[in-house]
């Protein structure tokens, strides 16, 4: 058996004890824009992932986890996640504070996001490839994909702060 679906049944199992939600076909269960603070995870049936108007990704595999990035970095949602058949979840409304608690859950959460950065950086790596050589407005690719990829949190963000409220400069 693989990793991946040994880790999404070890999350089946640990949350065995919450409730169940039923959404019908079409519903949405997140919405792009504001946060909601709620967390979902993927029992049975599937969704469908959107940005903007664009589907991203198609999910059936139960265990999988929805919300999990606007719960982590406190942003905003960055996609819709939408029923394409009427699906059960677990409907987690504190989706911080659950994640504190259950140390199984986030290291699950954090292999499904390894295994999308993975994903993303071999595709950008295949974009920078093929238009390496463009003297053209695609030539670009390369110089967007490498700020893409170097984008840090300000510093503030990630830095510790002093008493004097200001960045520890050493950082």
């Amino acid at each position: 058996m693989e990793p991946q679906n040994t880790s999404m049944q070890a999350v089946l199992a640990s949350t065995d004890d919450l409730a169940k939600v039923r959404y019908d076909t079409g519903d949405v269960l997140i919405a792009e824009g504001p946060s909601s603070g709620v967390l979902y995870i993927l029992v049975e049936g599937a969704v469908e992932v959107l940005r903007g108007d664009v589907r991203v990704s198609l999910v059936d595999e139960p265990g999988a986890v929805f919300g999990e990035i606007s719960a982590l970095l406190g942003r905003a949602h960055s996609a819709t996640v939408r029923a394409i058949e009427p699906v059960t979840v677990h409907r987690i409304e504190d989706a911080e504070s659950f994640l504190q608690l259950r140390p199984e859950i986030v290291f699950h959460v954090a292999r499904i996001l390894a295994s999308r950065l993975v994903d993303a950086t071999t595709y950008l790596a295949d974009l920078k490839h093929q238009f390496a050589d463009r003297n053209d407005h695609l030539g670009m690719v390369d110089e967007v994909l490498e700020a893409l990829v170097h984008q840090q949190l300000p510093t503030q963000a990630i830095a510790p702060v002093d008493a004097d409220d200001k960045p520890d400069p050493r950082l």
